[in-house]
């Protein structure tokens, strides 16, 4: 039976690769709704090639530019109307939510009120309202499965266990590309330095998350609420070879992990086949190649930024969305110029030290507690230089 999916994000990295799995098996899967950002010369390509009913654009702008490039092909929509119609169309039976940042929040809302299953590569959904969304699918009875290299592999270590004998969760960091770099030089780490991830093809800004460690810290927020666990019980792990993407250890001190090539589609796969999985061509995992996987533990005091995601969490209700915002905004002013690597994490403290925190009760008010930690780190920040 042919699986009909939408896809929010298909312009970035991980709605590429999605497209590119959809496309190896048109038997399996049908693409029936496509949302993106202001990227219309790649969508058209996109749109073109796979047919979707559905598609939308950030802008009125970009729309227009899709229009002249594919006519009347597929429905035009705009916005954020726009992207939460594509994530609910009647007709998908799956949705992979990959808008990065607060963004795709909405979308990923109205796909939970749709009663849609959902592939979730959009960890900010969880970060601000992990809690709610989660409530509300389960109130839907749909699933919503992890995309993230680390949380698919966390998915697929329970597999075919009892929940309650779980001791704890082991997040695996790659280290990101400044790993080695001696404490005192971090303050002159420049974007172009900090954007060579060693392992990973990725956005900007994740890749910078990833050079902080601040995506380890977003990812135990997430965590936390995919999987129902007290933050307490999610340790990090620096693995700089990224072949043990995650692991779960039981009460009986057996350690079960999923280990697999640095390759999204991966992931990705598992989540549009799930509970099957999909022949891929990705080249095989060569243990004996490789001879040595190393572990470390993280380094707080070089890298501090992951420490607040549990400081975040402790506080509760908001304060993981302000934490959240405030990074947006302090990655922002580091790709700008604005302030200095080691910066960001301070910024986000004091964000976060700001923050009065309430219990969630609405996507809105999530969205404008980022808004709220955002703006306290540009107000930090204004023009100045680093």
């Amino acid at each position: 039976m042919t699986k009909r999916v939408s896809i929010c994000g298909s312009t970035g990295s991980i709605g590429v690769q999605a497209l590119d799995v959809v496309s190896r098996f048109p038997e399996q899967f049908q693409v029936v709704g496509l949302a993106a950002g202001n990227n219309a010369a790649l969508l058209a390509e996109q749109v073109l090639k796979f047919r979707p009913r559905v598609v939308s654009l950030a802008t009125e702008q970009a729309a227009r530019d899709l229009r002249g490039r594919i006519g009347a092909v597929a429905e035009i929509l705009v916005g954020d109307r726009g992207a939460e119609a594509v994530a609910s169309l009647p007709e998908a039976d799956f949705v992979l939510a990959a808008v990065s940042g607060g963004a795709g929040l909405h979308s990923t809302a109205a796909a939970v009120r749709a009663k849609k299953p959902i592939g979730l590569a959009n960890k900010e959904s969880m970060v601000l309202a992990g809690e709610l969304l989660l409530r509300q699918a389960a109130e839907a009875g749909v699933p919503i499965l992890p995309v993230d290299s680390e949380h698919s592999a966390i998915f697929q270590s329970l597999a075919g266990h009892n929940r309650p004998e779980v001791r704890r969760l082991i997040l695996t960091a790659s280290g990101g590309p400044l790993r080695s770099v001696p404490r005192e030089e971090l303050p002159a780490v420049t974007p172009a330095r900090a954007l060579k991830h060693p392992n990973w093809s990725m956005g900007a800004k994740i890749t910078i998350d990833s050079a902080t460690l601040m995506n380890k810290g977003l990812e135990v927020i997430e965590a936390r609420w995919l999987f129902d666990i007290d933050p307490r019980r999610i340790d990090i792990l620096v693995h700089p070879q990224s072949v043990v993407h995650s692991m779960v250890e039981y009460i009986d001190g057996s350690v079960v992990a999923q280990l697999g090539v640095s390759d999204m589609r991966g992931p990705i796969s598992y989540a549009l086949a799930w509970p099957d999985r999909l022949p891929l061509d990705l080249p095989p995992l060569d243990l004996s190649r490789l001879g040595q996987l190393q572990f470390e533990p993280p380094d707080a005091a070089r890298f501090p930024a992951f420490t607040l995601a549990y400081r975040a969490l402790e506080l509760g209700g908001t304060a993981p969305a302000a934490l959240s915002g405030a990074d947006e905004g302090a990655v922002a002013a580091f790709l700008a110029g604005r302030c200095k690597f080691t910066d960001i994490a301070e910024l986000c403290a004091d964000a976060l030290d700001a923050h009065v925190p309430e219990k969630v009760t609405s996507i809105e008010q999530a969205l404008e507690a980022s808004d709220i930690g955002r703006r306290a780190v540009e107000r930090r920040v204004g023009g100045r230089a680093p």
